[in-house]
């Protein structure tokens, strides 16, 4: 239904910056079917021994939504032409440590999700 590819991860410096990139394809995307651009897209992140959280989203007005750990940090944004959504991570914090998944904002049960992308932040 929906394939979700995740990139941009890595070791940064708390300070850092990284962006993260996500490539969406499927048939949940079919030219005879609703398109990318009209879905709500979020990024999420999971650390160890946490549960996964809505880092931020970003609907099909491009008006985005943050959670308040991240605002004023992260930003989300999309390429429609591309199926693609991004996330820009400035200031980055020991504790923004985790495993970055992107997918549909809200979920449903039958949503399945990409292999993520890591992101480390130690001195």
């Amino acid at each position: 239904q929906v394939q979700l590819v995740e990139s941009g991860g890595g070791l940064v410096q708390p300070g850092g910056s990284l962006r993260l990139s996500c490539l969406a394809s499927g048939a949940r995307f079919s030219a005879s079917g609703p398109t990318f651009s009209s879905y709500t897209m979020g990024w999420y992140r999971q650390a160890p021994q946490k549960q996964r959280e809505l880092v931020a989203a970003i609907n099909s007005a491009v008006r985005p939504i943050y959670s308040d750990s991240v605002k004023g940090r992260f930003t989300i944004s999309r390429d429609n032409a591309k199926n693609t959504v991004y996330l820009q991570m400035s200031s980055l914090e020991l504790a923004d440590t985790a495993a970055y998944y992107c997918n549909l904002y809200p979920l449903s049960p039958s949503d399945a999700w990409g292999q993520g992308t890591q992101v480390t932040v130690a001195s």
